[in-house]
């Protein structure tokens, strides 16, 4: 569940920034992407992690 909710997250933090700094819609769409990845690879490491600690 952290995966997904950090893929939604960063998804939807791209697409602000880019709406922010002036981005048309596939702006939008590639930095929604691109921190939707980093997102969830990040959710991906502190779900690997708290398994490994319980």
């Amino acid at each position: 569940m952290i995966v997904l909710g950090g893929m939604l997250l960063g998804a939807i933090i791209g697409a602000t920034l880019a709406r922010k700094r002036g981005g048309k819609a596939l702006d939008m769409l590639q930095y929604g992407a691109g921190f939707m990845i980093a997102f969830g690879l990040l959710g991906l490491f502190i779900t690997i992690f708290i398994d490994r600690m319980t």
